[in-house]
């Protein structure tokens, strides 16, 4: 008897390491009801070091964990991000193509017509960073102050280097000069990262991106801050408070941009649910909240219907000021989308 109780025992201490490791994989992969089979591809349609494509990595990196599958993070920019999240809209939905963009951008392809067939309540929002823009500028810039900035404006032809038309960079380049009355040289780029080594390198001498991709170049002194586009100051760590625009035009209004995922509606049930469960821990990981305290930016937890209303709000603040600047031609009334 004692003999073939050890045989058992042995069997059992066998077999009980490979059940743990099989139930411990299942518990980590399996979200929800959907479980993916295959490389989930999420296209970043702008370039490499933006916005859109710091937040979409470091979500790719903790959801992926979530889900059990690779997130394969592709670049395709194009037509301020329109040639990418055209590219994804128009792929199977079965849960397996995503897009990193912000809510900005999103909610204002149709009114730019750069795509004219897709509105931005065609999409599920998963918003995870929420970012300010910064007016800088290129440290020989004759520009040293709020002062020296408006006379520049008012006095010469001052280059603006932005991510492309309808990007966040020229929206608050655009809500700048309607506030101040004048004109300037918009430049445009292939993506925020470009635009911010355009003025960095001399090619442009104002950039007004967000402060997630200007920080690092704040903290190198290759970018001279003269002020936040918020009623309050910015913190970078490293540098002086940054001075809220309020300061200097009180009715300014902030010009800050939600940064996450983009999802084409019509994906089954089960996927969309799998997909939530897993961005909900994504954006309480420490590499998403590490990062946002590096690039001046806040961790958010936006999604469902909180981010329906946020798209909405951004699709009516940006639609109506790009049509009110004469960016574009296009009313927002047509398409449904009220004024502020």
């Amino acid at each position: 008897m004692r003999k073939k109780i050890s045989v058992s025992l042995c069997l059992v201490l066998l077999v009980l390491p490979g059940l743990l490791f099989a139930a411990g994989t299942k518990e980590k992969s399996s979200v929800g009801g959907w479980k993916p089979t295959k490389t989930i591809t999420l296209v970043v349609p702008w370039g490499a070091g933006g916005s859109s494509d710091l937040t979409a990595r470091i979500l790719a990196g903790e959801m992926e964990n979530r889900l059990g599958v690779k997130i394969a993070v592709v670049n395709q920019p194009g037509a301020s991000g329109a040639t990418g999240t055209k590219a994804a809209f128009e792929a199977p939905k079965d849960g397996y193509t995503w897009v990193g963009n912000a809510d900005m951008s999103i909610a204002t392809y149709q009114i730019l017509d750069l795509l004219p067939e897709i509105s931005h309540r065609d999409w599920q929002a998963y918003l995870g960073i929420l970012t300010p823009c910064v007016i800088t500028v290129n440290p020989d810039s004759p520009i040293k102050d709020w002062d020296g900035l408006v006379h520049a404006f008012k006095t010469r032809e001052v280059a603006v280097a932005s991510a492309g038309i309808g990007a966040g960079g020229h929206v608050a380049a655009e809500t700048f000069v309607k506030y101040i009355g004048t004109k300037y040289k918009h430049v445009p780029y292939k993506g925020g990262n470009p635009a911010v080594v355009a003025t960095v390198s001399g090619e442009t001498e104002v950039v007004m991106q967000l402060s997630q991709e200007v920080a690092d170049m704040l903290r190198a002194k290759k970018l001279r801050a003269i002020a936040v586009m918020d009623n309050k100051p910015l913190m970078i760590t490293g540098l002086d408070l940054i001075p809220p625009i309020t300061n200097y035009i009180k009715e300014f209004p902030t010009v800050a941009f939600h940064f996450g995922l983009f999802i084409p509606r019509g994906i089954p049930q089960e996927a969309q649910d799998s997909i939530s469960e897993a961005f909900a821990v994504a954006v309480q990981s420490k590499a998403l909240k590490d990062m946002a305290e590096q690039k001046a930016s806040i961790a958010v937890d936006i999604k469902g219907k909180e981010a329906d209303t946020v798209m909405e709000n951004a699709a009516s603040l940006f639609s109506w000021l790009l049509f009110d600047t004469h960016v574009t031609k296009i009313s927002p009334e047509k398409l449904g989308i009220p004024r502020p």
